[in-house]
């Protein structure tokens, strides 16, 4: 997924994952329970993409102020940023399993005010409960599972995580496909996220707390009773020993780089090796999200109907095409990120997802040139005042198009014989639009009738293609390897904050973006930006791939430069490219 990390984790772990849970059921509970946080995460933000159409009918301000239709979809990503914050708080003082049951009060309240939501303000304060729910999810589920699972599948566990959140994105276009034709529409669609997070509350309420973190809180009995179920009998011992050395370890490296947020930033950015670990990790996390990504994953059925689908059934069911390639994407991602290396592997998808970008930008350019043309006498044979005002008092109508017609805030009313003859251009009501669909004609509002739609949904699909293997999750795998390790959970925190806060920025912008420099704009200037985030990929980021952590460090130390620009001394180690 975009926003949250998944595990690394090899072929040998998957094998022993299902060998493991054969044998021992009770991790099996414990990495699913712990999962559905994932699942909810993914749903929260991949549902609001098909809501949003039905939403924008219900309320005629959301459908006419583009910035409201931002904030509705954009709240949850700005409370995830707070979520994730106070979540990592929770963790430390009350613990893993407390964090992830008030993760599910905040998903089900938020998904009850969305659902019986009288206005668009209580949307957004709904959006904005799941927001912190997701945000605490998106931290505390994997590293629950991770400190309740045995070390040799840990790192598939986490990876199945990665998976329910892809997954719960995908089941989220399903429903909304689903509920297209009920009453209620996009309430079922929102508040339907309620039930899962009830599943959830119920079964963590049967399960211990991480063992991690009674040991830090001094409880070793309780943690050993919870390693006694996870391990078998002769390793236990030596896993409460280890486990006893990793916590000393972690306090005394606490205690080494501060306790307060300033004093560890100015030893973060006063130590060379994890300032330029900072570089590195920062860069490809904001890489991500400038991507566009989330442009695609929250408002795909809208960018749909840009391409001149106007039914929304067949908008959400082509989206849920992109959703389905995301999560092939993530599995896929398994399979070469140890083979083509995390550097390689990156520098590949952010080339494909350019090159899709650019394509796209062409592709929508070309549909606004070839849009239909305005006909006066299909545009004044409706009823009286019903031609859009702005093509009545055009100093040349005769130039207008249906373009043209949207811009000036009207719609477009298909021609009766063909889509792509010349229709009419009326003003922008529910009553006009009823009558011109009650004439065997289409209603377009968002997007106009294109022979290139279909090229643009395939090329959106391929951009998913090049994405999801490689930028989707590789920025996530080298966040885990970059720092040394006394700094990696701060290293990593700073570098996921600056993740959410660049999907905030795309997905608060994006709508904007499109009107002010239409579809075929919007995506130059995201391309522009990945050809930007390639060059800072290509000079920042080393390669992590088969090297020890402390190699990676006398790499940082040194200083990386790209291989084609690095100078060559007798006696020097090679360097990963």
């Amino acid at each position: 997924m975009v926003e949250g990390g998944i595990g690394k984790a090899d072929k040998t772990q998957f094998t022993e994952l299902w060998n493991t849970i054969r044998r021992n059921p009770y991790i099996a509970k414990l990495a699913f329970s712990a999962g559905i946080g994932g699942l909810l995460f993914g749903y929260d933000t991949g549902v609001i993409s098909g809501a949003l159409l039905y939403i924008r009918d219900d309320f005629e301000e959301v459908d006419r102020k583009t910035w409201l239709q931002e904030v509705i979809v954009s709240m949850a990503v700005a409370g995830a940023i707070f979520g994730a914050g106070v979540g990592g708080w929770i963790n430390d003082r009350f613990g893993r399993k407390i964090s992830i049951l008030i993760a599910d009060v905040l998903f089900f309240v938020g998904a009850i005010l969305m659902a019986v939501a009288p206005a668009p303000w209580m949307i957004i304060i709904g959006r904005i409960f799941v927001g912190l729910g997701v945000g605490m999810a998106s931290m505390t589920a994997p590293l629950y599972i991770s400190e309740a699972s045995p070390a040799r599948i840990r790192g598939a566990l986490v990876a199945t995580n990665g998976l329910l959140i892809t997954g719960g994105q995908f089941i989220s276009y399903l429903i909304n496909l689903a509920f297209t034709k009920a009453p209620g529409t996009w309430r079922w669609m929102l508040g339907i996220a309620g039930f899962p997070a009830v599943v959830q509350f119920l079964l963590m309420l049967s399960l211990p707390e991480s063992p991690r973190w009674l040991f830090r809180q001094n409880k070793a009995e309780e943690a050993r009773a919870i390693l006694e179920k996870i391990y078998p009998v002769e390793e236990v011992d030596d896993q409460v020993n280890a486990l006893k050395l990793s916590v000393e370890n972690e306090k005394a490296d606490e205690q080494a780089i501060g306790e307060n947020i300033i004093a560890r930033l100015k030893g973060a950015f006063g130590n060379k090796v994890v300032r330029r670990g900072l570089y590195a990790g920062v860069t490809v996390q904001v890489a991500q999200q400038f991507s566009g990504i989330n442009t695609v994953m929250y408002y795909s059925p809208t960018i749909v109907q840009f391409a001149g689908f106007a039914s929304k059934q067949t908008a959400m069911a082509l989206s849920l095409i992109t959703s389905g390639l995301n999560a092939v994407g993530t599995v896929v991602s398994m399979g070469f990120v140890d083979k083509f290396g995390r550097r390689r592997l990156m520098l590949i998808s952010q080339i494909g997802i350019i090159s899709c970008l650019v394509v796209l930008s062409i592709l929508f350019y070309q549909a606004a040139s070839h849009a239909p043309k305005i006909n006066q006498f299909e545009s004044t044979h409706f009823a009286t005042n019903a031609t859009c005002p702005s093509y009545l008092s055009a100093v040349n109508p005769s130039s207008w198009n249906c373009m043209t017609c949207l811009k000036a805030k009207c719609g477009f009313c298909s021609n009766g014989a063909s889509e792509y003859s010349p229709g009419a251009c009326l003003a922008k009501m529910d009553d006009l639009a009823d009558t011109c669909q009650g004439q065997h004609r289409t209603w377009f509002k968002d997007g106009c009738p294109s022979k290139f739609g279909l090229w643009a949904v395939l090329f959106l699909g391929l951009y998913i293609i090049c994405y999801a293997p490689g930028m989707g999750t590789v920025p996530w795998i080298v966040n885990s390897e970059i720092y040394p390790l006394r700094y990696r959970g701060f290293g990593g925190g700073v570098a996921a904050v600056a993740n959410w806060v660049s999907n905030l920025l795309v997905s608060l912008t994006f709508l904007t973006l499109t009107k002010a420099l239409g579809s075929s704009g919007t995506f130059l200037l995201f391309a522009g930006i990945c050809l930007i985030g390639l060059i800072f990929i290509y000079w920042f980021v080393p390669e992590t791939k088969g090297l020890q952590f402390e190699e990676v460090e006398k790499m940082l130390e040194v200083g990386y430069r790209p291989k084609a620009f690095r100078r060559k001394s007798k006696g020097d180690k090679p360097v990963p490219a």
